[in-house]
This record gives structure tokens, C-alpha cells and sequence, in this order.
């Protein structure tokens, strides 16, 4: 279940003259040189490839550290709302709503655009719920924290991405509204659900590496204390 838990991901002519060949061949051994020593010392670089793969234990080893800035933070200005990206007139709440629904689901009018019932359980506390007005859309890092940890130096187009992010079933989930409120904007270092805590903790540092996101201090070494608490599982993160 845990493995499930880590693991749940959504998701792109002429010839070169010898001297830009060689130049392309050396630049490719050495490419190839460094990921061996990478390897050898058993850390991938949480900002290398397009995908990226390790343990769970060395994926929070891999995260850089930096101070938090959260200078300047306005959600709505700066994240915006949730999106119909496809224009089917279901925004990503509906989206990540009819992900997660056990049953079929039901909507509040014939166009089917919100989402009124189905049965969704809780990985937090175990709950289930039948009335979508019960459960909010958490983003597993929040907003105000991503902005701390380096989105306020991206585009606005790229925040809007993130904060409508369904390429990755570990960014968005449907949550015990309550006990959404009660995570605020805050980072496993100051809170953690009652269940599937090494799920939890697996899913944000998932998160934190698919959008490049960086740790403070305190979130590093809490991050470090719960995963070596939590089964030593394979992260997969395709970076966003």
C-alpha cells in the first residue's frame, strides 16, 4: 500500500562538423562521468534528470537547503484559482474529485460540471466520505510554502501550473476538510496526519523534487527523522 502510496504518478539536420562532434562526444563522456560518481556515492541530485528515481531516505538526503523566503506572498495574485485546462468545464477540484471517487459520481446539474457525491476515503484519517461539500483539494506542499521555497522567483505562468498540478497524483489530494484547515501552510516539521504519516512524507518530498523546491533547516532534519522511521521505498518523480 505504501509502495502504491510513493509511487502514483500522472502524468514530449544537417549533419554537425567534426569539431562540434568531438566537442559533443566529450561532453557526452563526461556527462556520463559525473552520473558515475553520483551513483558511486549513492545520491542522485534531487535536480538532475527529467526523472527522477532513488530511495526514499536519499531523495531527503538529495534536497538542497535553503533559507524560507516568504517576502512579498499573495495566493491568489501570484497561484491564481483552479483552472479548466481541457475546457470540458470541470476544474481541477472536479478533476482530482472524479480521480479519487470509489463510486460513480454524481453532479449538481445535467452539464456535469461540479461534482456533488461519490465516496472518497481520506488518507489522512481514514474517513469516508460521500458528499464532496465535506472534503477540500490539499496541496500536499502548500502554496505559501512553495512560494517560500522558490516559486517566487518563477513565472506566474509556471505557479499556476503548480497550483493546478495533475501530471502527479501525489501534488493534489482530496482531504477531511477540517483537518485540511488544520494544516494550514504548514510542513511535516510542524504537522503531521494521524495516518499514513511515511505516506505523507513520501508525497511531499515527491512534490518538493518534481517542481525543484528547496528544504529550510528544520523541514530537512524532520524530513531525515521520519524517513528513517518509514520503509526505505523507490521515489519515481517525473519532474514537472
Amino acid at each position: 500500500m505504501l509502495l502504491g502510496l510513493f509511487s502514483r504518478v500522472r502524468p514530449t539536420s544537417s549533419s554537425p562538423a567534426p569539431a562540434a562532434a568531438g566537442a559533443g562526444c566529450r561532453a557526452t563522456v563526461a556527462a556520463a562521468v559525473v552520473a558515475g560518481l553520483l551513483l558511486t556515492a549513492g545520491v542522485a541530485p534531487a535536480e538532475a534528470a527529467t526523472t527522477y528515481s532513488a530511495p526514499l531516505r536519499s531523495a531527503v538526503k538529495s534536497l538542497p537547503v535553503a533559507a524560507e523566503n516568504n517576502a512579498g506572498y499573495d495566493r491568489d495574485q501570484q497561484f491564481g484559482v483552479w483552472k479548466d485546462a481541457d475546457r470540458d468545464c470541470q476544474n481541477t477540484r472536479a478533476e482530482v474529485l472524479l480521480q479519487e471517487t470509489r463510486a460513480t459520481a454524481t453532479y449538481t446539474t445535467a452539464g456535469r460540471c461540479t461534482v456533488k457525491g461519490g465516496k472518497w476515503v481520506t488518507s489522512w484519517d481514514g474517513r469516508t466520505h460521500t458528499s464532496a461539500t465535506t472534503v477540500q483539494i490539499d496541496h500536499t506542499v502548500p502554496v505559501h510554502e512553495a512560494w517560500g521555497s522558490g516559486a517566487r522567483g518563477w513565472t506566474q505562468a509556471k505557479r499556476v501550473a503548480f497550483y493546478n498540478d495533475l501530471g502527479d497524483r501525489r501534488a493534489l489530494n482530496a482531504q477531511t476538510s477540517a483537518l485540511n484547515s488544520s494544516k494550514g501552510a504548514r510542513g511535516p516539521e510542524d504537522w503531521l496526519p494521524a495516518k499514513n504519516r511515511c505516506g505523507y512524507v513520501g508525497e511531499w518530498v515527491a512534490v518538493k523534487i518534481r517542481w525543484g523546491l528547496k528544504v529550510d533547516s528544520r523541514e530537512k532534519s524532520a524530513l531525515t527523522r521520519l524517513a528513517a522511521s518509514c520503509p526505505d521505498v523507490a521515489l519515481t518523480v517525473k519532474r514537472a
